[in-house]
Order: C-alpha cells, then structure tokens, then sequence
C-alpha cells in the first residue's frame, strides 16, 4: 500500500464520523431555509400582497334580517323581470326605511348624513366581483340550480358586522375569490370561488349546456 493510501486510511478528518460533522450543519442550514421559506411565502407574503380596507358603511345583517319587512336575501338582493341580478343593494331600497335617522349610532349617522341627504349611492366594495372576462349567473344558480345563497356566500345573514376587504394589490380584486388559504385547503363550500370548486360542482351535478358538459369542456359558458 502506497504512503497516500495509508495516509487516506489514518486520516481521522476523511472518516464517517467526519462526514456526519460536516452533513449536520448543512442538513440544518437546509431545514432551517426551508422554513424560512415557507414563513415568507405563506405567511409575510400574503399579508404584503394584500391591503386592507373597510366598507363605507358597516352593515348589519343580522339586525335588518330580523325586521319584518324582510324576508330573506332577495329582500334586498333581488331578480329583476329579465332574470338578471341586481347585487348590491342601491340607495334607492335603502330610503325606503332610512328616510330618517333611525338610532343615533355612529354608523347610522353617517349613513345618513354621507348618503342619505347627499342621496350619493354608496361605494360597497364587492367581495365577489369578477374579472371581465367572466359570466356569472345567479339566476341559474339560484332560480334554476336550487341552491342556496350560503353555498357560497356563507352565513353572512347571520354577520353583526362586515369583514374586513382584503384586495390583492397586483390584480386589485378580492381575496375573497382565491381564498383565504394560500395552500387551497377549503373547509367549507363558500371559502373560495375558484373554477376548481366550480368544476367539481358542476361535473358532480351533471350540469350540461348542450351537448357539452360544463366546465369539463365547455368553458366558454362562463368565460368569453
């Protein structure tokens, strides 16, 4: 055996345990990384991404769902003749039982001096609404499909007070339409509205336009 080889084989600093010293400090360094990663991207990420505003007025939902002048969402949230949807309520429906100040709390004034007597139409920030490009029909959801409003809309007839509007600063829509978990992971039905959910609603319903399955195909049935 060569004086190299003997040296090699002696050598304490070429052996498994040296190895093994210099593999935990890199296995750390990785583990530690990746978890570092995993904070920015799913956790300081979003909360940059996203700005945070409040609504005009803060509605309470459950409060006017308890007056018996209204029945239920399409109280408020109605069809009109030709099956299209009116969204959010105008100022119009709100005079109906706003024409006075009905209580002295904040949010009651000013909705009244701000809106009422200025008869300005109030700027709601719409946590649903779509890109362009997209087509949403309540009226087959709700009228022809059967479902109901909390589906997708949560229990929100029963909400005290408007969440917060968290609106993606790149492409300025809601985080409402991507969902609140960055991973995807949705507990309930009405946690996000991405064409996943749509698709798998659709194929498990047999939805069909035509001769072509919805979403499976036909994608062009909402999106033009």
């Amino acid at each position: 055996m060569s004086n190299v080889d003997q040296t090699t084989k002696m050598d304490p600093a070429s052996g498994p345990d040296a190895r093994a010293e210099v593999g935990g400090p890199i296995l750390l360094f990785f583990l530690v990384g990746f978890a570092l990663s995993l904070i920015v991207g799913w956790v300081i990420f979003p909360k940059l991404l996203y700005s945070h505003k409040k609504q005009p007025v803060d509605y309470n939902h459950q409060l006017h769902m308890e007056m018996d002048e209204i029945e239920d969402c399409s109280s408020c949230h109605y069809f009109r003749e030709d099956g299209s949807f009116s969204g959010a309520p105008k100022l119009a429906q709100c005079i109906d039982c706003h024409d006075e100040i009905l209580s002295d709390t904040e949010n009651e004034l000013v909705f009244y001096e701000q809106y009422v007597q200025k008869e300005r139409e109030i700027p709601w920030l719409i946590y649903s609404k779509q890109p362009p490009c997209v087509y949403f029909s309540h009226v087959a959801h709700v009228k022809m499909g059967k479902m109901d409003c909390v589906t997708c809309h949560g229990h929100i007839g029963e909400s005290t007070s408007l969440p917060v509007y968290q609106q993606n600063r790149i492409s300025l829509y809601s985080r409402d339409i991507w969902g609140h978990n960055i991973a995807g992971i949705a507990t309930n039905t009405w946690d996000r509205m991405k064409m996943d959910d749509c698709a798998r609603c659709h194929v498990r319903e047999g939805v069909r336009q035509g001769s072509v399955q919805t979403l499976k195909g036909g994608c062009f049935v909402c999106h033009h």
